[in-house]
């Protein structure tokens, strides 16, 4: 979470969905509620709200009940608790509004903080933490499992919102290179070890806490499958990128932790590298086909900018591997000139 903007404090300048979220604070804390300010919505429908009582303040989650669940939100954020593990704790909830006050974890995000000096020790407590998500074994059997049905499902963002709406490609041309790639994507994933995934386990939704341990946001969306993924979305976020040979290191540490050793039995360094890459692949083509979603769907523009670095992340990682050279020239001799072109026309 991050910007605070005001909130219009006369009922006049304010939404019916305001005044509603105004008249639940009231209830469930009493006294005045006039100071709120919006904060920086994320890539969904939910919007948040921060309260501020003298020192105190608190984040109202506004999800609205046709678009968004709270219910997952509310039981992940307390599994996570009794975990050790710093999630929001949930004040009071109601699920047929939409509507849940959470204690605030402050605006630091990783993003504004990580630099060449101190990703060790902010990605070093990011990995901690994933540790513990992916040793813990409770939620398996109760969130839902990451299979061929949803990979695929994600994957077809990339060639409907992206090379579709954003750079007008006909499917003629990319299709018979994308499908049989997608389909080495999901073998891929489907043959690693599976474990609790955050599913956007990233810069934005860190936070800087005042001890190590970084504040968890934003895993509503948790599923079970492959043990890559939210190393991927940590270590190659859509928003910082960092160079190869530090990638690599955090990433084959982390292989070797005991606990997680024990999860993935005899897979040497260039396996691990392999499910590490490829998960990558599906991950950055469904992050560019919401990034254009986003745009086109939903109105919100700011994702473009990070569209980019996605592609190249793909340009990359496609390169390293043969089976994939079909993949490595449409991403490299047509969609990347294409990007630029566009983006050198608006």
């Amino acid at each position: 979470m991050i910007t605070d903007s005001p909130t219009p404090s006369s009922s006049a300048a304010q939404t019916p969905r305001q005044r509603e979220i105004r008249r639940w604070l009231r209830q469930c804390l009493g006294g005045d509620q006039d100071d709120i300010t919006t904060v920086s919505g994320d890539a969904s429908f939910r919007r948040y709200y921060r309260h501020r009582r003298g020192t105190s303040s608190w984040i109202v989650m506004d999800a609205p009940p046709a678009q968004e669940s709270c219910t997952e939100f509310v039981a992940i954020a307390r599994h996570l608790r009794t975990l050790g593990l710093q999630a929001p704790e949930v004040y009071a909830s109601d699920f047929e509004r939409g509507l849940l006050l959470l204690s605030d974890l402050g605006d630091r995000q990783y993003l504004g903080e990580l630099n060449a000096d101190s990703a060790d020790r902010l990605y070093g407590s990011a990995l901690d933490v994933l540790e513990r998500l992916q040793t813990d074994q409770t939620l398996l059997t109760a969130l839902p499992p990451y299979d061929e049905a949803l990979l695929r499902e994600e994957m077809a963002l990339f060639g409907e919102w992206f090379l579709g709406h954003h750079l007008g490609l006909d499917a003629e041309d990319w299709a018979h290179i994308l499908t049989p790639a997608e389909g080495r994507l999901v073998a891929n994933a489907l043959e690693q070890p599976t474990v609790m995934v955050h599913r956007d386990y990233h810069s934005r939704n860190l936070m800087i806490l005042e001890d190590e341990a970084p504040g968890i946001l934003d895993f509503q969306d948790a599923v079970v499958g492959p043990i890559t993924y939210d190393l991927v979305s940590l270590l190659r976020d859509c928003y910082i990128v960092w160079p190869p040979e530090r990638v690599e290191a955090w990433l084959q540490a982390y292989r070797q932790r005991p606990c997680i050793a024990a999860l993935i039995g005899e897979v040497d360094a260039a396996r691990w590298r392999r499910w590490f890459d490829l998960m990558g692949l599906q991950r950055h083509l469904k992050c560019a086909g919401i990034f254009a979603r986003l745009y086109y769907r939903d109105g919100k523009p700011g994702y473009l900018k990070d569209i980019p670095l996605t592609v190249q992340y793909l340009i990359d990682a496609s390169a390293a591997y043969p089976e994939f050279a079909d993949l490595h020239r449409l991403l490299a001799d047509r969609i990347a000139p294409a990007l630029a072109k566009r983006a050198s026309n608006s």
